[in-house]
């Protein structure tokens, strides 16, 4: 009953937004694309590293080309701004995709919160949330969290 309100609200707010989509509602890249560019929008607007490695991810992830990934993340950048919660997003996820899969979720949230740099309390706080929405343990969390953290490369040992 809630998602029948939720979805008469979004198709009187923009009733032509979803009939100008290419993902649907239930695609579980859409929930998950959708939650990844709400961690990177958690500290005003996404920096240009941080699209660039949502794109890279997206293409690698989710085997898509530059143009559909494009997609995906119009169409998710439409439905995250309609979102009032996280568990549209998990509950779509949780339905569709195995542990594995949802690993590699959460791991890709760290990917784009270290893109620039530096972890906030909030983006913590979101990726543990996600997390726990999506049936993954903290020790697993933290070792995602870790290992992500351990394969970035500084600054000076890129060059």
């Amino acid at each position: 009953m809630l998602d029948k309100l939720r979805h008469f609200i979004s198709d009187v707010v923009s009733p032509a937004g979803h009939e100008n989509r290419t993902f649907a509602d239930n695609d579980y890249r859409l929930a998950a694309t959708a939650l990844l560019i709400h961690v990177i929008s958690l500290d005003g607007e996404p920096s240009e590293t941080e699209k660039r490695k949502l794109h890279a991810l997206l293409e690698y992830r989710f085997d898509l080309d530059p143009g559909t990934a494009d997609k995906l993340i119009a169409d998710a950048t439409l439905v995250e701004g309609e979102a009032v919660d996280l568990y549209h997003f998990t509950s779509i996820i949780m339905r569709s995709v195995n542990e594995e899969g949802r690993l590699r979720i959460i791991e890709m949230m760290w990917e784009l919160v270290f893109a620039d740099g530096h972890v906030t309390e909030f983006e913590d706080n979101i990726v543990w949330r996600a997390a726990d929405l999506l049936g993954i343990s903290q020790r697993e969390r933290l070792n995602l969290k870790h290992r992500v953290a351990d394969s970035r490369l500084t600054p000076d040992e890129a060059t």
